[in-house]
């Protein structure tokens, strides 16, 4: 059974409290949890952008596997050599073949976690095919599942993400990352008007132990989804207060702000702001492309002599 430690630990990661969780102690060395925290520590540092401070976390020699594969993980992160990428991800691939042999430092659990940070590495660097089979369809690792259904979510197969969810609830207990990716599914499809995303994000909200970013940004993504334009606006500034330079939250307080929640003058100075700030954002570069179509489309037309009255 796991100690209060570890389990709060694990429910700050699940549920993006990353910071929170980033801040907080370790345990002694002596201690059994000592590693598992060290790990999601870690692991939060990546979460965060800050690579650099999981590698000064991480202890030099170690030979458990699970170690060996975050610092693998920060240093794909971090690497802006694509060189220095390309062998982080191959010490990845090497670690995933590794765990196959018994001749290994490291649990059940290290390995599980091996494949869900080499299929988090190769889902970030577009190999999907690679991530799905280094993650397997048939795992029974509720982790590996939601990176998986994280992967066919973000190229629009939800039918395969739900398979994945309907599959695990056959042997999963009621666990709340189970719960999220319901929940996760439940904000790409809209299902019920996404009245279970809603309800399970202010639920875990007000959990007063709990502060995650993540959080208000999810909650307030789905009331802008579900037209509650103004209460979207507050979830999101209370998120950028938490976690400021927030990508995401960024973007979504952008599309509040377009759809009401600030007055035009402030409206294009919040998007002029992201754009500039965010080139290689998605909602940047899809709006740049739909603006040089019309723009093309606009200097192709010719428009007609006006109609002159007759004399």
């Amino acid at each position: 059974m796991e100690s209060s430690e570890l389990y709060h630990a694990k429910q700050q990661f699940t549920l993006g409290a990353y910071r929170t969780l980033a801040q907080q102690p370790l345990p002694e060395t002596s201690s059994s949890d000592f590693t598992s925290i060290l790990l999601l520590k870690a692991r939060s540092y990546i979460a965060l952008n800050d690579p650099k401070l999981a590698l000064k976390l991480l202890p030099d020699g170690s030979e458990n596997v699970a170690l060996k594969a975050v610092a693998s993980l920060a240093r794909y992160v971090g690497s802006a050599d694509p060189t220095e990428a390309e062998a982080a991800l191959e010490e990845l691939r090497d670690f995933s073949v590794e765990i196959e042999g018994e001749d290994v430092e490291g649990s059940d659990k290290d390995k599980a976690l091996v494949r869900v940070l080499a299929g988090t590495a190769f889902a970030r660097a577009g190999e999907i095919e690679e991530a799905l089979e280094t993650l397997g369809s048939e795992t029974e690792d509720l982790e590996a599942i939601a990176i998986i259904v994280q992967i066919y979510l973000s190229i629009n197969r939800p039918d395969l993400a739900k398979k994945q969810f309907d599959r695990s609830k056959r042997w999963a207990e009621d666990d709340l990352l189970l719960q999220l990716i319901e929940s996760t599914i439940g904000l790409v499809t809209g299902k019920d008007g996404y009245a279970n995303s809603s309800s399970f994000y202010t639920e875990q909200l007000g959990n007063p132990s709990l502060s995650s970013p993540h959080l208000l940004t999810a909650r307030g993504v789905t009331r802008i989804l579900r037209g509650e334009i103004q209460e979207a606006k507050s979830d999101l500034e209370e998120s950028l207060e938490q976690q400021r330079g927030d990508q995401e939250a960024q973007a979504a307080y952008v599309v509040a702000a377009g759809l009401g929640a600030l007055k035009k003058p402030d409206t294009e100075e919040v998007w002029l702001k992201f754009a500039s700030e965010h080139p290689s954002h998605p909602l940047v570069q899809d709006v740049a492309q739909k603006s040089a179509i019309f723009d093309q489309l606009a200097a192709a037309y010719t428009t007609p002599p006006q109609a002159q009255a007759a004399a």
